[in-house]
């Protein structure tokens, strides 16, 4: 088995406040995590807003540093003690897709330059292989070069800027990519297509997903495994089935019972306090 994504005893500290009267907040508590294939998975992060999974996200994309511990992609060091990946090569092994794409590209500049950059320099591609590996990636999110090339952010949706970040996460054929809330900015009737496009990546380019949300439906829809976080520490950990309808943490039987329907809320089984019956997981599945 191979250990696609592993934490140690990860720590992130933020101290505010002034010199006299400072104040330590802990974002991420020994956070310890092991998630082990031979295939690729996609892991969903999920917790209520301040319960650390952002942090952790942007621990392991290198955005923020942790106080102590560390965090290992395929068993190397990605952040923290030990980690002596330069930037470039980082990048060809983790991959970010963040939570607003009209952020994630500066208005200034064209879409296709970002995607090309992404080819050339982190890829390492020549031109011609970096124009190639662009109008794949941008195929398999269901956009055309042709319709990018020369177009600046204002002229996409919502929806087409985040398909073209996800391409633009694709390009150096990462090994884990790290989607912090990714459908959160997009209207509703589209955040599907994103999700199914998860799935079908996952295949097609054996790329595992880390994917944060507090959404426990689609968590629950695309993952092969689900952690949950509360106050910076990981509570519950295990496959999606399993976490959700037979939960074992309080805290995920809480979240469980917060998620109203049209029809019901997630219904209880013996010696649970709330989770979907088998039959029920499967049809929401399909």
């Amino acid at each position: 088995m191979k250990t696609i994504l592993k934490t140690e005893h990860l720590n992130k500290v933020y101290r505010l406040g002034s010199f006299t009267r400072k104040v330590s907040i802990n974002a991420l508590n020994d956070v310890n995590l092991t998630i082990t294939s031979d295939e690729p998975v996609i892991v969903s992060l999920v917790g209520e807003s301040g319960s650390g999974k952002t942090t952790l996200a942007k621990t392991i994309l290198r955005l923020v540093e942790p106080t102590s511990g560390k965090a290992m992609v395929y068993d190397r060091v990605v952040a923290g003690k030990g980690q002596k990946q330069g930037k470039t090569e980082f990048l060809r092994t983790v991959q970010p897709i963040f939570q607003n794409p009209f952020e994630a590209f500066s208005r200034y500049r064209t879409i296709d330059s970002y995607l090309y950059e992404t080819a050339t320099r982190v890829a390492r591609l020549g031109k011609d292989a970096a124009i190639q590996a662009m109008e794949e990636a941008l195929a398999s999110v269901g956009l055309e070069y042709q319709d990018v090339r020369g177009k600046y952010p204002n002229q996409f949706s919502g929806g087409e800027l985040q398909r073209a970040s996800i391409a633009r996460a694709l390009i150096p054929r990462p090994s884990l990519i790290v989607a912090d809330e990714p459908v959160s900015m997009i209207d509703a009737s589209r955040r599907m297509i994103i999700i199914n496009l998860f799935l079908l990546l996952k295949q097609k380019y054996k790329t595992s997903f880390l994917y944060i949300t507090h959404d426990l439906a689609t968590a629950y829809y695309i993952s092969d495994y689900i952690a949950v976080m509360h106050h910076g520490s990981i509570v519950e950990f295990g496959q999606a089935k399993q976490v959700l309808s037979s939960p074992q943490h309080e805290y995920t039987q809480l979240l469980l019972d917060s998620i109203p329907t049209l029809t019901h809320k997630w219904v209880q089984q013996p010696h649970s306090a709330g989770g979907l019956t088998p039959e029920e997981a499967s049809n929401t599945r399909r």
